[in-house]
């Protein structure tokens, strides 16, 4: 079930805050670390490279125009088991 319009998109307050402060020219584009997954992708997002955990490790995941609206976990995958 998708997050009602009145609340708006869900993403978080300090993720939010790093990506606004490279924003405003103050800091150098640089790689940011999040655990949030279920943090939804916004249009300041575009162009920075956010490294997202998968539960294992830290996939980074470049965010491009086509990816605004959906979901940070969407794009970092899930690495199964694949010893054999």
């Amino acid at each position: 079930m998708s997050r009602s319009l009145k609340k708006g998109p869900y993403i978080q307050e300090a993720l939010e805050n790093r990506i606004l402060a490279m924003n405003d020219g103050s800091k150098k584009k640089e790689v940011v670390k999040t655990w949030s997954r279920a943090s939804m992708i916004s249009p300041d997002f575009v162009g920075h490279t956010i490294a997202v955990h998968n539960g294992n490790k830290f996939i980074p995941v470049y965010v491009t125009e086509n990816m605004v609206g959906h979901k940070l976990g969407e794009f970092a995958g899930h690495a199964g088991n694949n010893k054999k």
